[in-house]
């Protein structure tokens, strides 16, 4: 019987690129693979022959070779070869969790697993964001079984070799032309199993516990920041590395200032002779108090700078400044004597309680239509 024409098999033009190719094949891997359809020939067939144009078509000497002769010039005469599917395994063995789903060699999965990673959310105070702190927290992680030494064997035993794959880790058995490999379900494919387990972990290896752990939050830190303590989350398994634990910082708010990067902000209030007249004031800072100069004829919604009054830096390299507006309060009780010298004011200064001039209330109504 003639063989159908390989790009026709895959569905693919013959201007397909190499990934087009591979892509198509995986399609059709997938759909006719003896798994989904057991005991159907048909199927079988269709996956063979899959197989085999893609045998032919993911090579490039072998596809160059096609296109100019045909089957003929890829000797597809001779048939199919259960060896085609030799190297496959990372192209359809994934989709199916077949450790070696053509037979070519399998290796036993490693006991030692590296612990997991903890997150552990932390709140701390705006001051000790800006100066940093040692605290100590209490973190509940599984940590290494003392009593067998996280082997999971009672004490005086251990592992031995798994009788239902001898150690391979792997089980195999014969499905139509395959010979298919298996993760073996007893051991999980470490090739050794506990028979003997520990009393303590009851053959885990491991046992919660809570920890209390000494950290040093760095200066500058800001709301979010996160913070990388190696080897401090869960043990690992049977040897296994342990895992790292993660202290993400939530910083409260303060009642004064007000934190943009490496910056702070404030408003501190300013009377209206300060305002006029000038004066020099003193001003919270991070480090305590600062002397403010303020000039005269300053404006309510002033801003001033203080450089390197600000957060220090995570680097070590500097610090942020700290920006202070100003607002003038208008008095809303006068005595009689601050009255009348504000009375006096606005007569030396010919201020009258009369309407805004004309000019005024047309640019008013011009800005507001």
């Amino acid at each position: 019987m003639s063989k159908r024409d390989y790009y026709e098999v895959l569905s693919v033009s013959r201007s397909a690129s190499d990934q087009e190719v591979k892509s198509a094949y995986r399609k059709l891997a997938v759909k006719y693979h003896p798994d989904k359809n057991p005991g159907n020939k048909e199927a079988e067939d269709k996956f063979k022959e899959a197989a085999e144009a893609y045998s032919v078509l993911g090579d490039p000497q072998k596809r160059a070779q096609y296109d100019r002769f045909g089957h003929s010039g890829v000797g597809a005469s001779a048939g199919f070869d259960p060896n085609i599917f030799s190297g496959f395994e990372d192209i359809i063995g994934d989709f199916f969790g077949l450790g070696d789903i053509f037979g070519t060699g399998g290796r036993r999965k490693s006991a030692a697993q590296r612990g997991s990673d903890l997150r552990y959310d932390l709140e701390i105070s705006f001051m000790d964001a800006v100066t940093g702190l040692k605290t100590k927290i209490k973190v509940p992680r599984l940590e290494t079984c003392q009593s067998c030494s996280g082997s999971g064997a009672a004490k005086g035993s251990g592992p031995v070799t798994c009788p239902t794959c001898q150690g391979q880790g792997q089980v195999r058995y014969q499905q139509g032309f395959f010979s298919i490999s298996r993760t073996c379900q007893q051991c999980q494919g470490t090739g050794r199993v506990v028979k003997n387990v520990c009393k303590d972990c009851r053959g885990e290896g491991r046992l919660p516990k809570e920890e209390t752990l000494e950290i040093k939050i760095p200066a500058g830190v800001d709301n979010g920041s996160r913070l990388r303590i190696a080897g401090a989350g869960e043990a690992g398994v049977q040897g296994g590395t342990s895992g790292d634990l993660y202290v993400v910082l939530f910083v409260k708010e303060h009642e004064f200032f007000e934190r943009q990067e490496n910056n702070v902000y404030c408003t501190i209030p300013l009377s209206f002779p300060q305002a006029a007249l000038g004066a020099e004031i003193k001003v919270p800072t991070l480090e305590g108090e600062e002397m403010l100069e303020i000039p005269e004829g300053t404006q309510s919604g002033s801003l001033f700078r203080l450089r390197g009054k600000g957060i220090p830096s995570l680097n070590g390299k500097g610090r942020g400044d700290q920006f202070v507006t100003v607002n003038v309060v208008t008095p809303s009780k006068l005595n009689r004597e601050q009255r009348k010298l504000l009375e006096q004011f606005a007569e030396v200064s010919k201020i009258e309680n009369k309407p805004l001039e004309k000019k005024i209330l047309d640019r008013v109504k011009d800005i507001f239509g």
